[in-house]
């Protein structure tokens, strides 16, 4: 993902069971996530399973570290990636939405992650 494997700042125990994620999230210093939003903890998500009427896909972790929710609908390989600075406070947020306004949105619990400590 941009200049940093997934691995480099995860492991591969991240799981999403209901409305949690769990797993642990390796401590990044250098890349282009850390260049663009500080060293600090980031994970990599993938969303899949859009409504078939969906005209509109935002995603993000409230609260955000300035980006907000994205919006994702035309990015074709559905992933990305969010800096943690307190996963207890913050959550991911999906926000799906068709063309007569009718809305979806899917929050997820962070508070289960590991970090682990800095290399």
């Amino acid at each position: 993902m941009f200049d940093v494997t997934v691995s480099q700042f995860q492991k591969n125990d991240i799981s999403i069971t209901g409305d949690k994620i769990t797993g642990t999230l390796k401590y990044l210093a250098t890349g282009s996530p850390a260049a663009t939003y500080g060293a600090g903890y980031f994970i990599a998500l993938k969303w899949s399973n859009l409504d078939s009427d969906t005209t509109s896909l935002k995603v993000g972790i409230i609260p955000s570290e300035g980006t907000g929710m994205v919006e994702c609908f035309s990015d074709l390989d559905r992933n990305g990636y969010f800096k943690v600075t307190n996963k207890n406070l913050q959550k991911i947020k999906i926000r799906q939405a068709d063309g007569d306004g009718n809305v979806t949105i899917q929050t997820f619990d962070i508070s289960g992650l590991t970090l682990e400590a800095p290399q």
